[in-house]
């Protein structure tokens, strides 16, 4: 089955000589979760509004569902939704008017009852009549996401889709990401929270100054990039570090009380056993040690920091 979105040689430049891109080139498999991360002016917003048809490209190719969106614009965009990071509705207007109105505009014929069921999943259904203006900002941002699905949609965009939200409508919007994914709904979701990927994505992107760093599975790259951390707790603090554990990679941490060793988990020779027989024998005794793996986040701000 061929990719649900196909991106080469995407580019964007402004006229001041800023690169907003520079060169994308990125694959999306159908029903997959794709994380885009970087920090802010990385290009992540950018890159969403040229395939969502809201900024014009510079160069390069973008194919949709099978559409090329400089021809078939109509058909590559009706296969889009996207939940932008700013609340873009009319709020004067009722849940019910305005997912009946969106579907019409990318010329969908009436289904009164897809549109229930999606509200229904959306926890929206009792307030159907209600106007966007009368509602909290996690309901407003829940109507976003009605908004883009009102077309049924094949990819599904998700701009940063839960920043100011509280945590447990997060983990609600967790949910639903993964049952639309369930669904047959691919999702690509840009996002400041490392956890976020960490806990949903199928796949992890890097971006940082209009270039993509990096691609993988995240299994993957936190197999590959990922680093094991060994913490003891020391009897006796240490003020410095003595050079005769100059051969392993230490740091010392809460005033000297912890000693810190990272490691590869995937090299044949972690260092740990040597490490621990050396500290035998230069005395320095520890009453406590735990062993932890890098999160996401560690990968992804060791990426930006080699870049930069």
């Amino acid at each position: 089955m061929p990719p649900i979105l196909t991106i080469s040689a995407l580019s964007k430049h402004y006229k001041s000589g800023q690169k907003a891109l520079d060169g994308v080139d990125l694959t999306i498999e159908r029903g997959e979760i794709f994380a885009l991360l970087g920090p802010n002016g990385a290009g992540k917003t950018t890159l969403i509004s040229i395939v969502c048809g809201t900024v014009t490209k510079s160069g390069g190719t973008i194919t949709v569902d099978g559409h090329d969106l400089a021809t078939d614009v109509r058909s590559a965009r009706r296969a889009i939704g996207l939940v932008p990071q700013e609340i873009a509705v009319d709020i004067f207007a009722t849940v019910w008017g305005t997912v009946t109105f969106s579907r019409g505009l990318f010329g969908r014929a009436p289904d009164p009852a897809y549109l229930e069921q999606l509200l229904r999943d959306l926890s929206l259904w009792e307030k159907r009549d209600s106007r966007i203006i009368e509602l909290s900002g996690g309901m407003k941002r829940r109507v976003m996401i009605a908004k883009a699905l009102s077309h049924e949609p094949d990819l599904l965009f998700l701009d940063e889709p839960t920043a100011g939200v509280d945590v447990n409508l997060r983990r609600d919007m967790w949910a639903l990401v993964r049952k639309l994914r369930d669904k047959g709904v691919t999702i690509i979701l840009t996002t400041h929270y490392i956890e976020e990927a960490e806990e949903m994505a199928d796949r992890v992107g890097v971006i940082d100054g209009g270039k993509l760093l990096l691609v993988d599975d995240k299994a993957a790259l936190m197999r590959k990039l990922g680093k094991r951390r060994l913490t003891l707790a020391l009897q006796q603090p240490m003020a410095a570090l003595p050079n005769a554990l100059a051969d392993w990679s230490l740091a010392l941490e809460d005033g000297g009380s912890r000693l810190v060793y990272s490691f590869d988990a995937e090299a044949d020779d972690t260092g740990m056993p040597s490490l621990l027989h050396r500290l035998g024998e230069l005395g320095i005794a520890f009453k406590d040690l735990d062993t932890s793996r890098s999160s996401l986040e560690d990968i992804f701000v060791g990426l930006v920091e080699r870049a930069a």
